[in-house]
């Protein structure tokens, strides 16, 4: 019995020297995936924003002027800061006839830094794109 004893004996050291990094690892990779989604959903939100302001606007300049500033303004108030960050609008829809339906789509790519994260296989930048479309008024002149 006094054998099996000392056999045993600094094997927990062990099991903690060898499974602690792998735990870490495995927590880091949740909270890197954890910001890559909240990202995406953020992008997202800040692209209906924008689609949303550009279809508001009376000219194809002030709808990406609108877009540009909505999407930007809505990232900064979920505290999402893009290393950067790339606003593209559709304004094609407003050169349509009135009476026939038209749409304004904004684009938003963000590049977002996980540097911080200093995990093993995670890249230090990951881009974020999200794309969303909004009606514009049938009936208003253009």
């Amino acid at each position: 019995m006094t054998r099996r004893l000392h056999a045993d004996r600094g094997s927990a050291t062990i099991e903690a020297v060898i499974l602690a990094p792998a735990f870490l690892l495995f927590v880091g990779l949740i909270i890197g995936t954890g910001r890559v989604a909240i990202a995406h959903q953020n992008v997202e939100s800040a692209a209906a924003e924008a689609a949303r302001s550009a279809s508001v606007a009376r000219t194809p300049d002030q709808a990406r002027a609108d877009a540009t500033a909505g999407a930007r303004q809505s990232l900064t108030n979920q505290a999402t800061n893009c290393a950067s960050l790339t606003v593209t609008i559709d304004t094609s829809g407003f050169s349509a006839p009135v009476g026939t339906p038209a749409t304004v789509t904004a684009t938003i790519t963000c590049v977002l830094s996980l540097a911080e994260l200093s995990v093993p296989g995670m890249p230090g930048t990951i881009q974020v794109t999200a794309t969303v479309a909004s009606p514009l008024d049938t009936f208003r002149g253009r």
